[in-house]
This record gives structure tokens, C-alpha cells and sequence, in this order.
């Protein structure tokens, strides 16, 4: 079945490009909070944060077919001392937008990803009460659905498209994709990977995700496209795929992950006006520990 992946350079805060109902599912993971790590002046405060991700909410429902699936990889974030309830607040809006929630799995990072941090050592410097504060070795994977999912849908489908979109079960019990919590360690190291400087979680995640939320041929989005991950795993998985960056400056890094032989493909390149200048990316963050 060929497949066609539209990356489209412009503000994912209206996804005008993209029909009503007519994504399946939604793989995504917004900018840090100003992170520090990142791009510490991004947003100037944390109520215009909440606007992108709510202006984001609103149009995810538009587009997104009834009953069908929103994941967004993210966690809280301190900054300047300050804790920011990010995954309270996204679930919050989410609702707001009409969303159900569904769901939320915790990733757990390799060690190798937990930054030496002046957190944790503050008891090793002063070992009395209160001045505990953890590092963070987790990410959340927030789940949410649009209504209730139709399962005659399931029925009408061929027995061929199906056997496409069988569900590993070795991989199921084997990985323990069951559990709510998941051990992803096979993770390139930051210094190891293509996309040097920017964040990228690791494949495996997109993959459990769309193996579990979508049927061969559907689409698949990413409004903070990032370098790409989602629609390089999309691709190889022979599902449909849009996606939303305003850094024009990845489009190199997007092309060589989707540079891979699959003569059953096709990616398009689209370019809005207000993305011709170059702009600090708002996409994907470290896959780090936050501190």
C-alpha cells in the first residue's frame, strides 16, 4: 500500500492544511517550558506556553476522526526553581477541547540520560530534612481519546488489512508493553545520534504507540514534528503521516530519516509564508532528565 508523508514548514497552532477528521492518530511532544537546556526564552512566560498548547488542543480535535487517539510525550519542568505542572495543565486543556482521558504510561529513561544534577546532591551537602529534591528519570506518555471508539469498525475491515495490523504478542508480553510503566533502554546516546543539539525521543516509543493506536494505511500526525522520529517510524510501518515544524532548518535532518527505500512512499515538502525565516524550533525537547 503506498503511502504519502506531508511535513509542512508553518505554526501548528492552525493545522489548516489538514481535512477534519481525517487524522487517526496523534504522536506528538511540545517544547519544554522553557527549559534551560533548550531555549531557556522561548515562551515569556508560562500562560503564553499554555495558549500554543491550547490554540494546538482545539485544532487536534478538529482533525482527529471520532473516537480516535492523542498521545503527548512530556512531563513537568522546572525552571528558575519553579516546578510547572505540565501534565496536569495538558490534561486540563485536553479536556477543555473535548478530549476523554484515557490513559497515561510513564517511560522511564536510561540512567545514561539522567544529567549530573545540583538537585540530588543538595542532601549529599546539607543530609537533613527538606532538602530533598529528586531528579527526574521520567517522561510521561499522556493518552486521550476523542469519544468513544466504534468497533464495528474494527468487523468491516478486511481479514488482509487485519493481519497488517496484528499486534506483535511477543513483543506485547515480552517488552511488557501491557504495564503502564515502560523500560525503553535502547536509546542512542546524545552524542551518538543524528539529531546533535535538538531532542528526539527514541523510536521505539512512536512505535509501540501507532502498533497499538492505528490499522495499517491510517495517518498519523506530529504537530511538533521535531527531526522527524514519528514520521520516520509512521513510514516504516506503513501508515500515512502529517507533520508540523516551524524550524525550516530541519527540513536536512527530516529528509535523511526519511531517506530510507521504500519505493512505496512518497514525502512532500510544504512551506507556509510566516516560516520563512528561521525561527528557534518549537519541537521536540532534551530527552533528559529536567533540573
Amino acid at each position: 500500500m503506498a503511502t504519502v508523508h506531508r511535513v509542512v514548514f508553518g505554526d501548528c497552532r492552525t493545522m489548516k492544511e489538514i481535512p477534519d477528521r481525517s487524522i487517526q492518530l496523534t504522536i506528538t511532544s511540545p517544547p519544554y517550558y522553557n527549559a534551560p537546556f533548550d531555549y531557556p526564552d522561548l515562551f515569556s512566560d508560562y500562560n503564553e506556553f499554555l495558549t500554543l498548547i491550547q490554540d494546538v488542543c482545539h485544532d487536534l480535535y478538529r482533525v482527529s476522526a471520532a473516537g480516535r487517539i492523542v498521545c503527548f510525550i512530556t512531563d513537568d519542568m522546572l525552571v528558575k526553581g519553579q516546578k510547572y505542572p505540565v501534565v496536569a495543565d495538558i490534561t486540563r486543556l485536553m479536556l477543555q477541547a473535548g478530549f476523554r482521558y484515557r490513559d497515561r504510561i510513564v517511560w522511564v529513561k536510561p540512567k545514561g540520560y539522567v544529567r549530573i544534577s545540583r538537585r540530588s546532591g543538595v542532601v549529599i551537602q546539607h543530609p537533613y530534612p527538606m532538602y530533598y529534591y529528586p531528579d527526574n528519570i521520567q517522561e510521561s506518555i499522556l493518552i486521550f481519546q476523542k469519544g468513544r471508539f466504534d468497533y464495528s469498525y474494527v468487523r468491516d475491515l478486511s481479514l488482509r488489512l487485519l493481519e497488517k495490523s496484528r499486534i506483535p504478542l511477543k513483543d506485547y508480553n515480552g517488552d511488557e508493553w501491557h504495564l503502564t510503566v515502560w523500560n525503553i533502554t535502547n536509546v542512542l546516546p546524545l552524542g551518538l545520534r543524528l539529531e546533535k543539539g535538538i531532542a528526539a525521543f527514541p523510536e521505539e516509543i512512536p512505535k509501540r504507540l501507532i502498533k497499538l493506536f492505528s490499522f495499517h494505511g491510517e495517518t498519523v500526525l506530529d504537530p511538533f514534528l521535531g527531526s522527524g522520529t514519528t514520521m520516520k517510524v509512521a513510514r516504516e510501518l506503513g501508515r500515512n503521516s502529517w507533520g508540523y515544524e516551524i524550524d525550516r532548518r530541519l527540513k536536512k535532518i527530516i529528509r535523511q530519516k526519511l531517506s530510507g527505500h521504500q519505493p512505496d512512499s512518497k514525502v512532500e515538502f510544504r512551506l507556509r509564508q510566516e516560516s520563512k525565516k528561521p525561527r528557534p524550533s518549537v519541537s521536540r525537547r532534551q530527552v533528559i532528565a529536567h533540573s
